[in-house]
């Protein structure tokens, strides 16, 4: 599955600085329609250590109205947080109507990094597909809106982009030993990675795979699906679409066609199916 993502597409800076302005603006506007509408909005990043998953939420976030959205990064479950249902720390978190919440990495931990590092028994978190399901199941059923990405990169690319930040005595700090673990992990991590986005893709909460490898490309098309899903939700419930700002005339995938593998139900074409 992971090994037929074109890891080499890429956009001309001069064109990525044409578009990323209009794409920005439209998302802007976008966040302030479905504010006014009451969609409520879950963004969920998760990816590769160093495939851009802070700098692309960065991105995403600069803009926007901080009175609409809530960003999250996911660390490990605190001790009291043991002691309740694991789901019960993500049921606090999701948005009220109108709002966006952005997780930088989220309750697939569970089936990814929990898994391969056995924090989890193997039971609990084979069982832990299930419970994702049903959660995004409970709130796309309330209205919610889910967008999930996975951002990819080689493992080649993932050691260049660690010994770069090693370098920079600013950046370094980004790089810690159990990163390196994880590294050389890489190939067990393909395999939990292509187990959830086979168990989790479902027609409410689909999964859109990021080739990261040019991080231009990567914004463009997270922009691009966001933008895409949100246009979707207003006119499936009626509501106009904001006029003045558009968003760049052509996609991503006018370029270049999504790798794509069997799906449930057909979906947006950029939206890349496991």
């Amino acid at each position: 599955m992971l090994e037929k993502v074109d890891l080499t597409a890429k956009i001309a800076k001069q064109e990525y600085k044409a578009r990323f302005p209009l794409l920005r603006n439209r998302l802007y506007d976008l966040q302030k329609a479905c504010w006014d509408a009451g969609i409520p909005v879950v963004i969920l990043f998760e990816g590769w250590d160093a495939a851009g998953k802070g700098t692309t939420i960065n991105k995403l976030t600069q803009r926007l109205d901080p009175r609409g959205f809530k960003l999250y990064p996911i660390q490990a479950p605190r001790t009291h947080e043991v002691h309740m249902p694991w789901l019960w720390r993500f049921w606090l978190k999701v948005p009220n109507y109108g709002e966006m919440a952005v997780f930088d990495r989220s309750w697939y931990g569970r089936v990814l990094v929990e898994r391969v590092e056995k924090l989890t028994p193997k039971d609990q978190w084979r069982k832990a597909f299930q419970d994702i399901v049903d959660f995004e199941r409970n709130l796309s059923a309330d209205g919610y809106i889910i967008i999930k990405f996975f951002m990819h990169i080689s493992k080649k690319e993932q050691k260049k982009r660690f010994k770069k930040l090693e370098k920079d005595p600013l950046e370094s700090w980004h790089v810690q030993p159990e990163d390196w673990e994880h590294h050389r992990k890489y190939d067990e991590y393909v395999v939990a990675i292509e187990e959830m986005l086979e168990r989790t893709e479902t027609e409410w909460g689909p999964w859109t795979i990021v080739e990261s490898t040019d991080r231009n490309w990567a914004r463009v098309k997270v922009f691009e699906t966001i933008i895409h899903r949100m246009e979707i939700a207003l006119q499936e419930r009626g509501q106009a679409l904001p006029v003045g700002r558009e968003a760049a005339d052509a996609s991503l995938e006018t370029q270049k066609a999504p790798e794509t593998a069997a799906a449930p139900a057909a979906q947006p074409t950029e939206e890349v199916k496991p």
